[in-house]
């Protein structure tokens, strides 16, 4: 598998475009078109025969110049033999998971998954005729007693959407390669700054590149990384289906891999500033921050993880929703919104979905996204807000 040949920083600042930059823009252009013609039959056939691939420019659907530099940049970060961009992270999950379920077959999947994960399982997946089956997200090794012969793939998170549970990467993906099918993990909280799945023994990894990659809140765009067995496979099945990403997407994509690991370690620290103030206040029952102990899982997010997404669940004491309402409404510096990984804070309720396990935390579940805004501006608006909740 491919290692980062120079640090991360310079990788960042240097891949995805031209090496030499005399008398040309540093960036890389917005790039437009559809057509691509060729100067005789059989230049344009060897294309055709190769428009799979990252690099061969054949038809604008398929890709260009800067698409490609954008994969392979992204395959760099990822650890990946190849990357293929999608139009969202909806999208990268559901064409992933379309890849490798059949109808007949039993895709397993995680519990406290992405809830557009779920809707595409319990609304097209089983609509196909596929057998999902959410299982325990912490059970570890323990998922090899659900695999069965129909068994075509794991799909989890690390951590979990809403509760983040941070479960035992090695250990899915051990036993995933056991049975010989492949695991999937959505790892758009962590980026390849702070997690590299596909090093731990994850076959393919999924994110939206509309939170961190690229970081402003302006970009819907969606990857899918994996390694050499599956990448054929599942770049045929995106082409197939006609997924294709917009040349704006990409170059602000572009861009915002500059500065994402500056991003991530003051996100990271921002983050745990503000949880850790917040597990102090009276108001605050439990944290669900991966790098606090009080998370499930925080020992496995230690051992596997170099650092945490500004994005935690708070678990208040119990009050009415009326209350929680008046809270989230007298926030003045946190939007409410259902997205994240952006500059912005945000806030949201949460009410976790679960049909495998039990959730059965007693109190409100409040989700929060800690953006680059000052701490001490963040703590003032919590300060003035959590008093609604007991009052």
């Amino acid at each position: 598998m491919p290692s980062l040949a120079k640090p991360l920083e310079d990788l960042l600042v240097q891949s995805g475009r031209p090496a030499k930059t005399d008398g040309r823009h540093v960036n890389l252009p917005i790039e437009l078109g559809s057509t691509i013609v060729f100067d005789t039959l059989a230049e344009f056939e060897a294309a055709r025969d190769k428009r799979y691939e990252t690099g061969t420019m054949y038809y604008g659907r398929y890709g260009n110049e800067a698409s490609f530099q954008l994969e392979r940049a992204l395959s760099q970060l990822d650890h990946a033999h190849g990357t293929t961009l999608t139009s969202s992270g909806v999208a990268a999950i559901s064409l992933t998971l379309l890849t490798f379920a059949r109808p007949g077959m039993h895709l397993l999947v995680a519990d406290n998954v992405y809830a557009n994960t779920r809707a595409f399982c319990d609304k097209v997946l089983t609509g196909l005729s596929v057998r999902v089956e959410y299982f325990d997200p912490m059970v570890g090794e323990g998922v090899s007693d659900l695999i069965t012969p129909e068994t075509c793939a794991i799909m989890f998170e690390a951590p979990g959407s809403g509760t983040f549970e941070v479960p035992d990467i090695p250990a899915i993906a051990s036993a995933s390669k056991a049975a010989g099918i492949p695991s999937i993990i959505d790892s758009t909280w962590a980026t390849p700054v702070f997690c590299a799945p596909l090093t731990l023994g994850v076959d393919v990894v999924v994110a939206s590149c509309s939170k961190y990659l690229s970081g402003h809140s302006d970009c819907m765009l969606g990857m899918i990384a994996c390694t050499e067995t599956y990448h054929d496979q599942i770049r045929s099945t995106v082409m197939a289906v006609g997924d294709k990403t917009g040349g704006q997407e990409v170059f602000l994509m572009l861009r915002g891999l500059r500065t994402l690991k500056v991003r991530m370690d003051a996100i990271d620290a921002a983050g745990r500033e503000i949880a850790t103030w917040l597990a102090e206040q009276p108001q605050v029952k439990r944290l669900l921050h991966p790098a606090f102990e009080s998370c499930p899982g925080h020992a496995h997010w230690r051992r596997d993880f170099s650092g945490a997404a500004g994005l935690f669940g708070v678990v208040f004491h119990t009050c009415s929703n009326d209350q929680i309402r008046s809270f989230v409404d007298a926030l003045q510096h946190f939007g409410i919104g259902v997205s994240w990984g952006g500059y912005e804070s945000l806030v949201l309720p949460v009410t976790p979905t679960r049909t495998g396990t039990d959730w059965s935390e007693d109190g409100q579940l409040v989700r929060f996204n800690i953006g680059l805004d000052d701490p001490e501006t963040l703590k003032a608006d919590l300060a003035a807000a959590l008093p609604l909740l007991t009052s």
